[in-house]
């Protein structure tokens, strides 16, 4: 990835992942999509490949990922989801056109029309969406407990007690802050 932008987040759910890539949402927000190119790189490695994208194409995934977060939020608080997002999601699900198919290895690949392929990544990924808002997956979805993060993210851990949306950043720096805090207060109490 170029050096000009932070790393994509990636995990093994593609909505949820979508949504991370805006994170740090109640601090000081890092947009891992900033320019089209930069969607047209997350979907290339998210397995959804489009040659291009526009800032038009990108306002409308911004706009997909917005509801997904809300919705997944919702449901993660075990809120009613906001109608407001369900139209979204289900608008971009059912505008895509895109097909599973099978490889010869046994996995399943998306197969993007060439006229709308931007439209159709996002129609797959508003539709993984449903099927983990509704409940379809073994897991369930959860907040960041990173005060900064509140990332929504699917549990998948046999406990269903992850907390926190990345181990390698929120988890680390989390652990690493709650550690100075002891250290500190022990140096402060003599000890």
């Amino acid at each position: 990835m170029s050096p000009r932008f932070p790393d994509f987040r990636l995990g093994k759910v593609l909505a949820t992942s979508f949504t991370g890539t805006l994170s740090e949402r109640h601090g000081e927000p890092v947009e891992r999509i900033p320019t089209p190119g930069r969607l047209a790189d997350w979907l290339t490695v998210s397995g959804l490949a489009v040659a291009s994208c526009t800032t038009a194409q990108l306002d409308r995934a911004r706009e997909l990922r917005e509801a997904i977060h809300a919705a997944a939020t919702a449901a993660a608080r075990q809120d009613p989801l906001p109608a407001a997002a369900v139209r979204v999601i289900n608008d971009f699900s059912t505008r895509g056109g895109a097909a599973a198919v099978l490889t010869p290895e046994n996995d399943r690949q998306w197969r993007l029309r060439s006229a709308s392929a931007v439209d159709d990544a996002l129609g797959v990924i508003a539709a993984d969406a449903i099927g983990v808002l509704a409940g379809e997956r073994d897991g369930r979805l959860a907040l960041c407990a990173s005060p900064t993060c509140r990332a929504a993210f699917f549990d998948t851990s046999q406990s269903r007690s992850r907390r926190w949306c990345d181990m390698g950043t929120c988890g680390n720096r989390e652990k690493k802050a709650r550690y100075l805090a002891g250290r500190r207060a022990d140096a402060a109490a003599g000890t």
